[in-house]
């Protein structure tokens, strides 16, 4: 049995190998795990089993007669590199953590060599032979490289409230110390990117973007360092991983709407843009209007805003003139039905607003400030309490539906006033001042309507202050606005008084008709109040 469990490790790699493709589920082979070592305390676990299993594993016509669980101390300097190939091959082998009872002294035994190797690169070693990276590479793949279940992640893509507690891989303890020591490997002095780029290569680069679908949070923060650190060492890479981080995006916006990674990719993707060299590559534009703006039309937008929106605004700072790009881009994908994607929403166009110039806003102002005066107006929920019941699947009646219908006011009201608090900006300020002739026609009615129909006294009050800015601003303008809405409302109350007094025609003249067999009958409605 100990030779069968002893068979299973692999054999030194040669020069002419390749990285191993990545195994299958998240699982190891049983056959790994089936034979074992004889148990002993876990302090005398090396000792007890070194000398058994070298010679076995690594012939000393391989490795020089060094053994892969002696200690880099006790072998001199010159043989240390072939220590770390036979510890790498070593643990190579993969246990499965479902049962935590098994196979325990393998599992220390294997834990323990991991942080040799951790100490070892760690400590400023000799520069890595073409043979030791490859080592290091299949280690990798072993350990790291695997294809989630079907249903992994299911749920944490819609955790967007942060109900659901994240899954934590059982394996973590193996799996923590081999990303240490990628990190590690990745940052060393020791490692030459033109040789290693050999083995860190196209497919070791997708393989690892792929684990970020992963439940687990510590995962994806692993990841997420590693793979930053391999953007800025391997120069030749960086196109095929933005390129690579694209695809994962676009997947996402138009097929699948569920990956556990798309907030750390943002975050890499911050950081590569902050880097980004003036002016700037049309791949990169096309890049922010075909997969950044889009990010803004999933359902789960919360769960990455943060990044998504810092990754917007450094595209603005580097080139104003995106600015009206991305307003058009926030219009087109605006969520009309939702009021807290619309609240953030309002908090990334005032973030670009600041920044952006006359010129740019001039071409997007008209759009825009229609788009603000709906979100001003977005208080009037009464008349689709019933619809929204609807839509929501709601049953139940009584306090259930109340209860409904004041979240979603609640919801509507900070709509308003988000929209609203745009004046108490400065800068955005200033931009309305110069262009007042185009944008205050374009408010008023919203202003008035909140005036004479909303619910909420502290948007009452928001509505009152904004108003007042304007009629500070240019009272003139103010007045002749004021009159033509005037005009135009007492034109619309016209059109409607009209409307009714048609219909009441109608149904008396309806009344009077004769009744017969197959004439319809009129049936006056309930009274009822509609708003659109």
């Amino acid at each position: 049995m100990l030779k069968q469990f002893l068979s299973r490790f692999p054999r030194k790699p040669s020069k002419s190998d390749s990285v191993d493709r990545p195994r299958s589920g998240s699982g190891s082979n049983p056959s790994s795990h089936d034979g074992g070592l004889q148990r002993t305390t876990s302090g005398n676990v090396i000792s007890s089993i070194a000398k058994r299993t070298s010679s076995a594993v690594f012939p000393s016509s391989v490795v020089a007669g060094i053994e892969p669980l002696l200690s880099f101390k006790d072998v001199p300097s010159s043989e240390r590199l072939n220590l770390f190939i036979s510890k790498s091959s070593l643990c190579c082998v993969v246990f499965d953590f479902n049962d935590p009872s098994k196979s325990t002294p393998e599992k220390e035994l294997k834990r323990v060599t991991l942080m040799e190797l951790v100490d070892f690169v760690a400590s400023d070693p000799p520069r890595f032979t073409e043979q030791a990276i490859l080592a290091m590479c299949k280690m990798c793949v072993n350990n790291l490289f695997r294809v989630f279940p079907p249903n992994y992640g299911s749920s944490t893509s819609g955790c967007e409230n942060g109900d659901d507690e994240p899954m934590f891989d059982p394996a973590w303890s193996h799996l923590g110390i081999v990303y240490d020591l990628l990190l590690r490997f990745v940052t060393s002095s020791s490692l030459e990117a033109k040789i290693a780029k050999k083995y860190i290569n196209h497919e070791f680069i997708s393989n690892l973007i792929d684990l970020f679908d992963s439940e687990d949070p510590r995962e994806r923060e692993c990841l997420k360092t590693i793979l930053h650190r391999i953007y800025g060492k391997f120069m030749v890479h960086r196109p095929y991983i933005r390129r690579t981080i694209g695809n994962v995006f676009y997947a996402y916006i138009y097929e699948i709407e569920r990956h556990n990674g798309i907030a750390e990719l943002l975050e890499i993707f911050g950081s590569v843009v902050c880097g980004f060299a003036l002016p700037l590559k049309e791949e990169h534009k096309i890049f922010l209007w075909r997969a950044l703006i889009p990010l803004h039309k999933p359902k789960y937008l919360g769960v990455y805003f943060q990044q998504l929106s810092y990754c917007i605004t450094q595209f603005v700072e580097k080139d104003p003139k995106l600015a009206s790009i991305v307003i058009r881009g926030l219009l087109k994908y605006w969520p009309i039905t939702n009021s807290q994607k619309e609240v953030m929403f309002l908090s990334e166009l005032e973030e670009i607003l600041e920044g952006i110039t006359l010129g740019e806003f001039q071409k997007v102002m008209v759009p825009l400030f229609w788009r603000i005066g709906c979100c001003i107006n977005s208080s009037n929920f009464q008349g689709e309490r019933n619809g929204k019941a609807e839509q929501l699947g709601v049953k139940r009646r009584g306090m259930d539906l109340l209860s409904l219908v004041c979240s979603e006011g609640r919801k509507k009201r900070k709509v308003a006033e988000r929209a609203l608090f745009f004046w108490n900006n400065d800068q955005i300020v200033d931009l309305i001042a110069h262009n007042r002739h185009v944008i205050l026609p374009i408010i008023l009615p919203a202003l008035e309507r909140n005036l004479q129909s909303h619910w909420n006294q502290s948007v009452l009050n928001s509505t009152l202050n904004v108003r007042k800015m304007f009629t500070e601003m240019d009272d003139p303008l103010f007045q002749a606005c004021h009159d033509h809405f005037t005009e135009e409302q007492a034109k619309v109350s016209l059109v409607a008084e009209e409307r009714k007094e048609s219909w009441e025609r109608l149904e008396n003249a309806a009344n009077l008709q004769p009744l017969t067999e197959n004439t319809a009958v009129l049936v006056t409605p309930l009274a009822t109040s509609v708003t659109c």
